[in-house]
């Protein structure tokens, strides 16, 4: 019968349209994530990579860089009129109380200062205020910087996987659909079996 052959097609139709409508909700749904594990599900964000912790000073005589690494506090010292390398000064830094020379590393020609108490004092989150001393022969001079650390903001875990209210309702909607076309193609056939009832609405 052409009425059984179009309620299949329609309702292999239907069922087509329910499963995009859950796979969409798979795409786009909350922890949803794109290639490139973007979300999906909120506003664009941009992602930028975050340096070292880092502080600078200089005055009329020296200038300063320092990075804060995972063993050390690295430091490069110029001078401040020529930016030429200081190499072979003393040097001490001071922080919260806590006062630590550096060590002069003459293959690299940087300053690095492992202090534990120290290198803890500064993994703390917040700003820190730094004080340097270097002398170099009949120079010295103190150098004021600031170290910031961020505050680290561990990222919120996302569902990886379609949540179950969601796939209840996709399936709720799904089973209605086919039950309305059920419904309307049963009045059809009677119609055409009956005349006397009048066309289907």
């Amino acid at each position: 019968m052409k009425t059984g052959n179009t309620f299949w097609t329609c309702g292999r139709v239907l069922a087509l349209t329910g499963l995009l409508g859950l796979a969409g909700l798979a795409w786009a749904g909350p922890g949803a994530h794109g290639p490139n594990g973007e979300h999906l599900d909120g506003p664009a964000v941009a992602v930028g990579g975050a340096g070292l912790p880092r502080v600078e000073a200089h005055t009329d005589l020296f200038e300063l860089v320092g990075e804060l690494g995972d063993r050390e506090l690295s430091l490069l010292i110029d001078r401040y009129d020529s930016n030429a390398p200081v190499l072979g000064a003393k040097v001490t830094v001071e922080s919260g109380g806590i006062e630590a020379a550096a060590t002069f590393h003459a293959d690299h020609g940087d300053y690095a200062v492992s202090d534990e108490r120290l290198l803890a004092l500064l993994r703390q989150p917040g700003e820190h205020a730094l004080v340097f001393t270097v002398t170099l022969g009949n120079d010295s001079d103190l150098l004021d910087g600031t170290l910031r650390r961020p505050v680290t903001v561990a990222p919120a875990e996302h569902a990886t996987g379609l949540p179950w209210v969601q796939v209840l309702v996709g399936l709720a909607v799904l089973a209605a659909l086919l039950a309305a076309a059920y419904v309307y193609l049963q009045r059809r056939a009677r119609a055409r079996l009956l005349p006397g009832l009048g066309e289907p609405v």
